[in-house]
């Protein structure tokens, strides 16, 4: 059955790229898993990637993460890109902004594809080329109340 775009700006049924976002409130797991569910798919791989509590042996004590206007664009490219080059089922993809704390999330993404192998690869190539594309700089506070901006 062919879908039929009667309302532009919706999102066709098979697109394989169910949710993207960058949001100030706290991440879900359970969200973007759920996003994620496919039939069709044998493998889900999901990375997460919280706040850690030292850098290069010094302690981080907060960060914040700032994006360029550009940023949700750069991300849906980016989520296209993966799910062009991957037999991708479902692919979701959320960045944190504003003040984390230590041990919050700042960012989830989630890949289902028919096998293991693939969700594995398409997974890290989303979360690679997201921190090397998308304009998310992050702002570090240290516990001697010295601070770096950094992916500038």
């Amino acid at each position: 059955m062919a879908h039929t775009h009667d309302h532009p700006g919706e999102l066709a049924a098979d697109d394989p790229i169910r949710l993207l976002a960058i949001r100030e409130t706290p991440l879900s797991l359970d969200e973007v898993f759920a996003a994620v569910g496919d039939d069709a798919a044998g493998g889900t791989a999901l990375f997460v990637g919280t706040v850690r509590d030292h850098d290069g042996g010094t302690d981080v004590s907060g960060l914040g993460y700032s994006a360029h206007p550009s940023a949700e664009a750069e991300l849906r490219r980016v989520a296209e890109k993966t799910a062009a080059d991957f037999p991708v089922r479902a692919l979701a993809a959320v960045h944190r902004v504003g003040e984390l704390a230590v041990g919050d999330l700042a960012v989830v993404v989630a890949v289902s594809c028919p096998h293991r192998a693939e969700a594995f690869e398409a997974c890290r190539k989303l979360i690679d080329d997201l921190k090397r594309e998308v304009p998310i700089w992050k702002h570090q506070k240290f516990a001697d109340g010295t601070e770096e901006w950094v992916g500038m």
